[in-house]
């Protein structure tokens, strides 16, 4: 067989010299082929190793029928090339990706559950099992046999047998593909595992130094399950502790008594809701019954700190207390002004023609019921010339004629 690429030969090799063999592009993409490579290609639920080709950063890297293809933040030329390995992340992948191994092996082998997918993702891995739930306590035991495992500190191995060899072996999985030929990879864990494989891994079981599984979640009829290892559950841990302490001064408590003090918070802050939504009811309401009792047949007003819901509750109590009427409400928001063109049931002007000139007026756009026109503008400033023209329309509908 050729001679396996340098990631295979020592996954703990950070640097190499080697040729650039030839250059390309792909999808707007340059990339390199080079005559040896640190850089893991994406495949088998593991992402592609980073790191940088002569300084150049090499931003993705995948396999392809001509061989190694190492995109590139900008072309390189063909010639002698040094290669600098992001050595945190190719660590990390070999962690979790060597604890997906003892897991699916400690699964398959307590359980029976067989493993039909692995994602190694950049805050959190996952696999999915075939058995449509993962109890707490099957849960428990899986975390405590790993961390039996990894404080054994089992020696992690990798070799090629031939195809003959590979028939007669007791392997885990057999997930080669279907163009494959020659000898095959594996990967074992000493007296535990073995499963043919492309990836990194660690050589001991000690060196993913902790895991914690869980959450699940069902998938397909089968379960997903999520783990941390390793670097990335300390930085986990890290963070929840920083939160912790953020969330206890913010509470003015103890860690023990937070989901107690922060239950209590949320029941306060519900409560004030409640009380802030009917006074903004009765508030709507108020303001319905003063423009109600106004003798024009078309009135308008402007508030400020309130949303469009609250114009729209003003709006339909308007016209349900006052049929004849149309109305202007305005409030300013944000991301400019709202509005809401009301008309009664007996009131003279169609909303939809009334309200699509006002929000040409006002520079915005809208749309609503047989009732209500609602919207968004920029114009502010253009809001005298849309009520002008409104008071406009229903003297010309009514005559001036006041409201019965």
């Amino acid at each position: 067989m050729a001679q396996a690429p340098a990631y295979e030969r020592d996954p703990y090799l950070t640097e190499l010299a080697t040729e650039v063999i030839s250059t390309g592009e792909a999808s707007g993409r340059t990339f390199a082929l080079l005559d040896d490579t640190l850089f893991y290609p994406e495949g088998g639920g593991q992402p592609a190793d980073a790191g940088r080709l002569n300084g150049i950063d090499v931003v993705d890297v995948q396999s392809s029928k001509e061989g190694i293809q190492h995109y590139l933040a900008k072309p390189v030329d063909p010639g002698p090339a040094e290669l600098e390995l992001d050595w945190g992340q190719r660590y990390d992948h070999m962690q979790q990706h060597t604890a997906q191994h003892l897991l699916s092996a400690i699964a398959a082998d307590r359980f029976g559950w067989t493993t039909t997918s692995f994602h190694l993702g950049s805050s959190r891995c996952d696999i999915e099992l075939d058995t449509s739930e993962i109890g707490t306590d099957e849960l428990a035991w899986l975390e405590e046999e790993m961390m039996r495992v990894v404080r054994a500190a089992v020696a992690v191995t990798t070799r090629y047998v031939s195809a003959d060899e590979y028939t007669r072996l007791e392997i885990r999985s057999r997930g080669l593909p279907e163009t494959h030929s020659g000898d095959v990879r594996l990967v074992e864990i000493s007296g535990i595992d073995i499963t043919t494989c492309g990836g990194t891994h660690l050589r001991s079981t000690s060196e993913i130094e902790a895991i914690r599984l869980g959450p699940t979640e069902p998938m397909r009829g089968g379960t997903r399950l999520h783990w941390l290892a390793g670097a990335r559950l300390r930085r986990r841990l890290a963070e929840l502790e920083t939160r912790n302490r953020d969330l206890r001064r913010l509470f003015e408590t103890s860690g023990d008594e937070l989901v107690e003090a922060a239950s209590a918070k949320l029941g306060v802050l519900k409560d004030a809701h409640r009380a802030l939504r009917r006074a903004r009811e009765e508030l709507a309401a108020s303001e319905a019954r003063g423009l109600a009792v106004d003798s024009s047949r078309f009135v308008e007003a402007h508030y400020d700190n309130v949303d469009g819901g609250f114009l729209q509750r003003v709006a339909r109590d308007l016209i349900a207390r006052a049929p004849a009427k149309a109305a202007l409400l305005t409030a300013a928001g944000e991301r400019g002004l709202l509005f809401v063109v009301a008309c009664g049931d007996d009131s003279e002007l169609d909303v939809g023609e009334a309200g699509s000139r006002v929000a040409e007026i006002l520079g915005g756009r809208g749309g609503g019921s047989s009732a209500l026109f609602q919207g968004r503008a920029d114009a502010v400033d253009r809001r005298p010339a849309a009520v002008a023209w409104l008071e406009e329309q229903v003297d010309k509908k009514t005559g001036g004629r006041s409201p019965r």
